[in-house]
């Protein structure tokens, strides 16, 4: 099947370049994504695709939709994520984004572009294909606190699925290569806010009042004691501080000092542990200098857990598509992806699509102004997305 999916993913590669500069000059932000959402639809409907559902969370944003095979096997789930960032493009290219603050900085785009690139292959190939296929477009990967996959997972794309998968372009890794990883692999995002109370006053007068500012200085000096001193040494963590809000005036003693920052982890024990550890330290602190605190922490987006069977097939799909030594086992990423929330409901696999090029000048961190993808490597994304929809069925990791 391989065979003949290839030659197709060739012949569709332009239409896919053309999709991706298309959502580029048109990017839409988070719970925002209707033109983009449309455009898929249309595109789906085209196919003649059954079971077209659009509109999630609340909105018109996001669409799902089932390719029936003519022999009976699972189903499997595709994933694409549709939104972009809020930030203005500095590229100087002819698919510049035509929206004012608004690029595609993070390559959601391609991804949105390859699946329907691969959607398009399946559906030329329905008379081998076994079971179904279910895409999804998801809107809001990059919210957070208001997630596209979980509202999606809750509103039940995942009805039906046996399987997921889904690949995020990476501009730190060479066009030709694709890093799998089984087991934990992204880490879990979560928020937390401290609020720390005394009695403010003169600045000329503190012992007159009871500073808060005091214990949160000693929190700040503190937090990092909690990754090197109470998790165990063999786990991956981190805490960071994201914003300090205190005070009015350099003469005045504030009644409050508000912190509030992130923590990432691996695993929901160490993830349990410091919620408990850093309110414990809070407080702790807090009330050694006289003042109050209020503590608030927020898991936000799971853990990304690749299953070894899923990550096995595509190792395998990877060697044949990229050829042996071209498929890397990527390293744990601190970073999140709501991906995860997929993941909690079936098993998964996500890996990471190298599309780094200087000379064209796609080697620019996400997140930039000048972030770009070198398109050649959406013919082997594509082939990647249709490839595990077409091997899954009956996929052993003893094969």
């Amino acid at each position: 099947m391989l065979e003949k999916m290839r030659p197709l993913a060739e012949k569709g590669h332009p239409e896919v370049v053309e999709l991706r500069r298309h959502f580029h000059m048109n990017p839409e932000i988070a719970w925002n994504e209707v033109k983009t959402t449309e455009k898929v639809e249309e595109i789906l409907q085209s196919l003649g695709f059954e079971n077209i559902q659009k509109g999630f969370g609340g909105t018109m944003c996001g669409v799902t939709a089932d390719l029936t095979g003519s022999k009976p096997g699972p189903c499997v789930a595709l994933r694409a994520d549709m939104d972009a960032l809020p930030l203005q493009e500095e590229n100087e290219v002819s698919y510049c984004s035509q929206n004012k603050g608004v690029m595609h900085a993070c390559g959601h785009d391609a991804h949105t572009a390859m699946l329907l690139g691969a959607a398009k292959v399946l559906s030329q190939m329905k008379d081998e294909l076994a079971g179904k296929v279910r895409f999804i477009f998801q809107p809001a990967e990059e919210h957070g606190l208001k997630s596209g996959a979980d509202h999606m997972v809750r509103e039940g794309v995942l009805e039906g699925v046996d399987v997921v998968f889904g690949i995020h372009v990476r501009s730190s890794m060479p066009t030709g290569k694709i890093a799998l990883r089984s087991g934990p692999t992204m880490a879990s995002c979560d928020a937390w806010e401290a609020v720390i109370k005394g009695k403010g006053g003169h600045g000329a007068e503190p012992d007159q009042a009871v500073d808060p500012t005091v214990p949160a200085g000693h929190v700040i000096t503190s937090l990092q004691s909690i990754i090197g001193r109470e998790i165990n040494s063999q786990e991956t963590s981190v805490i960071s501080l994201g914003k300090i809000e205190a005070g009015s005036a350099f003469n005045i003693i504030p009644e409050s000092v508000k912190l509030l920052g992130t923590c990432r982890t691996f695993r929901p024990e160490v993830q349990d542990m410091i919620e408990e550890k850093l309110g414990r330290l809070i407080k702790g602190i807090s009330e050694s200098f006289r003042c109050t605190s209020e503590y608030v922490y927020k898991k936000y987006v799971p853990s990304v857990i690749n299953d070894p069977e899923a990550i096995g097939l595509a190792k395998k799909l990877g060697d044949e598509i990229f050829g042996n030594g071209n498929v890397i086992e990527t390293s744990l990423e601190m970073a999140s992806e709501d991906f995860s929330y997929f993941q909690q409901k079936v098993p998964g696999a996500f890996g990471f699509l190298g599309t780094a090029r200087e000379e064209k000048g796609s080697a620019n961190p996400h997140h930039s102004p000048l972030f770009d993808v070198d398109e050649d490597a959406l013919l082997q994304g594509t082939q990647m997305l249709a490839g595990f929809a077409l091997s899954w069925k009956g996929y052993s990791r003893k094969d």
